[in-house]
């Protein structure tokens, strides 16, 4: 039995799990997730809580066992906590400013960035245009338009100019010695 697919997912007050036509419907104060899941699996609500079983005990069976139990899991704490994930920008002149529903980015390039943000997403820049939170319901889709910003600028190993994830460490390379 898969260590993962085989624990219940305990359904927290104010969230409703309904299970229809290989899809499953998340509902919770923060919004509404649906996920169509394979034949392989089974998805059951019981008692305040999930249960995804299995048919047979095949390879790839196993496999949808695990993946299925966590997407679900990421649905339920998605509508009842939310996401967040942070990025930190270092440079000289690098800033980051919100106007509407814009993020204006500042990267050393000849004119600014500008990204929209998605439908469901919300971001913030705190300490003086340093640092980004985004945030919402749908971690995939928080940690896909976390890592296309900093796509737009990666953090380069001599200084560390560029945009990194809060708890990502960027290894530093020792520059040119040169002739003295």
């Amino acid at each position: 039995m898969s260590r993962i697919g085989k624990l219940p997912i305990a359904i927290p007050q104010g969230v409703k799990v309904t299970v229809q036509n290989r899809t499953v419907t998340v509902e919770g104060p923060k919004g509404k997730l649906s996920q169509d899941f394979n034949d392989s699996v089974e998805v059951a609500v019981k008692d305040n809580l999930v249960e995804v079983t299995r048919k047979d005990d095949q390879k790839p069976t196993r496999a949808f066992h695990g993946l299925y139990r966590n997407l679900v899991n990421n649905m339920v704490l998605g509508v009842s906590q939310g996401f967040t994930k942070a990025l930190l920008i270092n440079g000289v002149g690098y800033k980051a400013e919100l106007q509407g529903n814009i993020l204006v980015l500042s990267l050393g390039y000849s004119n600014d960035v500008m990204v929209g943000l998605p439908k469901g997403i919300s971001a913030a820049v705190e300490m003086n245009g340093q640092k980004i939170v985004v945030s919402g319901h749908d971690r995939q889709l928080v940690g896909k338009f976390a890592s296309e910003i900093r796509s737009l600028r990666k953090p380069e190993p001599y200084k560390g100019k560029g945009i990194r994830y809060e708890n990502e460490t960027v290894r530093k390379k020792v520059g040119k010695t040169g002739v003295k």
